[in-house]
This record gives C-alpha cells, sequence and structure tokens, in this order.
C-alpha cells in the first residue's frame, strides 16, 4: 500500500469517527486533541496514524468502519505499517 491510499484510508476513519456521536469525544479525550485539531491536523501523517490506532483499538470499531466502507478487516492495519509512527521497537 502507497502512503497516499494509506492517507486516504486514515481520513475515511477520522470522517467515520467525527459521525459517531459517541466514540468522537472518547478519540478527542485519548488523543489530547480538540475539534479545532482535526481540522487543522487532518493532512498530517503522524495524526493520522493516531487516528488509525485509536480505531484499532476495539475489534467492533474496525469491522464496523470496515463494513461501512467496503474494506477488509486487514485494511486499517495494513494502512496503519505505512504511516509514520508505525515502526516495531525491538529492545533486544
Amino acid at each position: 500500500m502507497k502512503q497516499e491510499s494509506a492517507e486516504t484510508i486514515a481520513l475515511q476513519a477520522l470522517a467515520w469517527l467525527a459521525g459517531h456521536d459517541e466514540l468522537l469525544p472518547v478519540f478527542l479525550g485519548a488523543s489530547g486533541a480538540s475539534e479545532t485539531d482535526l481540522r487543522a491536523r487532518a493532512t498530517e501523517p503522524e495524526f493520522l496514524g493516531a487516528v488509525l490506532d485509536f480505531l484499532m483499538m476495539d475489534d467492533a470499531w474496525v469491522v464496523e468502519f470496515c463494513d461501512t466502507q467496503g474494506l477488509s478487516y486487514e485494511t486499517p492495519m495494513m494502512a496503519r505499517v505505512v504511516l509514520p509512527g508505525a515502526e516495531q521497537i525491538n529492545w533486544t
């Protein structure tokens, strides 16, 4: 997956989150972002990675998002590994 496609998927996830009145405040609280930040940072690959990180915290969210968008359930993870901040840390 190319970064442009990953960013598009993350933007779809952000729009999906924004449409959930119960879930959006949870994301804002967890990320420390404000609603203004959502608009201002929506083009930042690092922020989009954080959106996908949040989405993938709950399998039910992934399923609902992917079903809504017509995506495979693996797509958010595939998009996440392309965006900055997904590097695996190896302590050994």
